[in-house]
């Protein structure tokens, strides 16, 4: 498949970003690379593999969530830049 500078410039700006000149030129090649990759993958022969769900046979060990206080809610407050009792103070985000 052959990467046109159209289809350079739209890619370009669905992921906000700006080729141009030889960096243009360069991104261009790479794509072309990577779907001529791609063409390769497709003739490979899948027919008696079976899909994977996993990409390994491991099997997560997780500790268990035990709730304890690290930190006391005065030690919490105390660097906070404005507080009011027992809670953060922050600027107004929405009005009413």
């Amino acid at each position: 498949m052959k990467i046109t500078d159209e289809t350079v410039d739209h890619i370009a700006h669905l992921a906000r970003l700006e080729f141009e000149g030889e960096a243009k030129t360069a991104i261009k090649q790479e794509m072309e690379t990577i779907i001529s990759f791609m063409e390769v993958l497709q003739q490979v022969d899948t027919e008696n593999v079976e899909p994977l769900i996993f990409m390994s046979e491991e099997i997560n060990r997780l500790r268990d969530d035990v709730a304890e206080v690290t930190l006391t809610q005065a030690e919490v407050l105390k660097n906070a830049p404005k507080k009011d009792s027992d809670y953060f103070r922050i600027p107004k985000v929405l009005d009413k």
